[in-house]
C-alpha cells in the first residue's frame, strides 16, 4: 500500500486504553520516545492491535495514524 505521508516510524505497542468509542494507543519509537494515537474501538479491533504488536506509524500534519502489516 502507497501512503502520500513521508514521514514514517516503525514502533512498538506498549499500552492500549480503550473507551466505550474511542482508544488511545501508545507506542516507543526508534528515537527513545514515546507516541500515541486516538482511534475509535472498532478501527482498533478491525486491526486486531495489541499490546507487544509493532506496527507502522504515520505521521501526516496533525494525524497519527498506526497501520499493522
Amino acid at each position: 500500500m502507497k501512503y502520500g505521508a513521508k514521514n514514517q516510524l516503525m514502533g512498538t505497542v506498549t499500552k492500549i486504553k480503550r473507551g466505550t468509542v474511542m482508544s488511545q494507543v501508545n507506542f516507543d519509537i526508534p528515537a527513545k520516545s514515546s507516541m500515541s494515537s486516538v482511534l475509535t474501538v472498532e478501527a482498533l479491533d478491525d486491526m486486531g492491535i495489541k499490546e507487544g504488536d509493532q506496527v507502522r506509524v504515520v505521521v501526516k500534519a496533525v494525524h497519527v495514524l498506526l497501520i499493522k502489516e
